[in-house]
């Protein structure tokens, strides 16, 4: 076999394999760019799933699928930036922050755009990134933690969702241009949602409220990576 043919099916093999994480996992390296800077794209989408399976037919973001992604992320030096793309309904509020801390922990420039929504958990994915986009149309729901199944009616019960509560404001707080207290007025706020409790973000109101960075797409979001990554001098960041 010729260099030329083993240089061919090199680039096969890759791009095959490159087709088979995208379709399993959401998740692709972008490098064909003008500046040939390598960025990964992680996709979450769904439900954020946790240590319960979902059911068959949901689609679903794997948290055991993401985390050693985000761990080789970190220790491949060749990996120069992350892109983050939201669309989620949110999910396990365990596995969710797991993942936003982990993304919010990396030493490479980060990035998150929301797309269709980012709600519930997906609030802090939104804001472990570096810098955050959302679409116009994107939204994103604050609302009070809701757990599935027998729940006790007693003073710990209600302690220790307060406990889980209190993890999830901290977070976003420490992570987005918003007060502690701000958030909870808006994952409290019984104006708005008839039957439940909480506040719905649409586009330029997650910004004016300092959750989001800046309204825009995709296009925005790659040209804020790619500059993040030049003023970085395309080197991991030291913690």
């Amino acid at each position: 076999m010729s260099q030329s043919q083993e240089e061919k099916k090199t680039e096969k093999e890759i791009q095959e394999k490159n087709d088979e994480k995208l379709e399993e996992y959401g998740q692709i390296t972008l490098e064909e760019n003008r500046g040939r800077r390598r960025i990964h794209l992680l996709s979450i989408i769904g439900e954020v799933e946790g240590h319960e399976n979902a059911p068959g037919s949901a689609k679903t973001t794997k948290y055991d699928h993401v985390l050693p992604s985000l761990a080789a992320i970190e220790d491949d030096d060749r990996v120069e930036g992350l892109l983050v793309l939201l669309n989620t309904s949110g999910g396990d509020v365990d596995a969710g922050l797991a993942i936003a801390e982990m993304i919010a922990s990396l030493s490479v420039p980060t990035v998150s755009l929301v797309l269709g929504g980012s709600h519930s958990i997906g609030v802090p994915l939104a804001v472990s990134a570096d810098y955050s986009f959302i679409v116009p149309t994107g939204t994103m729901m604050i609302h009070p933690v809701r757990m599935n199944g027998m729940v006790i009616g007693a003073s710990q019960t209600y302690e220790y969702f307060e406990m889980i509560q209190d993890r999830i404001l901290s977070f976003i707080a420490n992570h987005a241009d918003i007060r502690y207290e701000q958030v909870k007025k808006l994952m409290l706020n019984t104006e708005m949602l008839t039957r439940d409790l909480g506040t719905v973000l649409v586009g330029r109101e997650a910004v004016e409220q300092g959750l989001i960075n800046e309204v825009g797409g995709i296009r925005e979001a790659l040209a804020k990576l790619h500059q993040m990554i030049e003023e970085s001098g395309g080197r991991k960041r030291d913690s």
